[in-house]
């Protein structure tokens, strides 16, 4: 396989637990309007402009985003739904234009539900520059810890 200097690929990981039955974990992050309650983007922008499409929650749903500078411009569908996991299929158009799975990995604990956030993907372009000086795990991993306090805090209260 030819390895292309313009691109390049990206895993970011992180995980927390909650206190709370993985069913309800589950529907917080399986229904695009409950993501305001704990997304870490949220506050970026107080003009940002949402739209929901598709199905209400599950596989099928749709959201687009538009905001400022910092927001950016995209979309998620849901793609998968099971109770152990939800996929995403993300699309960012600004600031840069990438394509993304992000999956929420639930398992049941005897003390609640263990939540792993994973963002796949590939940088091309000159996001693949800029990912060779600073990470993708950098850029957003300490975005998925707060959106993780913020989802085990609003599922906990």
């Amino acid at each position: 396989m030819c390895h292309d200097a313009r691109m390049a690929n990206f895993r970011v990981s992180r995980s927390t637990s909650v206190a709370a039955d993985p069913a309800l974990v589950h529907r917080l992050v399986n229904d695009f309007h409950e993501w305001p309650a704990w997304s870490p983007w949220e506050g970026v922008d107080p003009e940002l402009q949402r739209t929901y499409s598709g199905a209400e929650a599950g596989v099928g749903a749709h959201y687009a985003w538009s905001g400022n500078r910092k927001a950016g411009q995209g979309s998620m569908e849901i793609t998968g739904s099971t109770p152990e996991r939800v996929d995403v299929a993300l699309t960012v158009l600004k600031p840069f234009r990438s394509t993304s799975v992000v999956t929420f990995e639930l398992a049941a604990t005897g003390a609640g539900t263990e939540v792993t956030w994973v963002m796949t993907g590939e940088q091309k372009g000159l996001a693949a520059v800029l990912g060779r000086v600073v990470s993708m795990d950098r850029l957003v991993g300490k975005d998925f810890e707060r959106g993780l306090a913020q989802l085990k805090a609003t599922a906990e209260a």
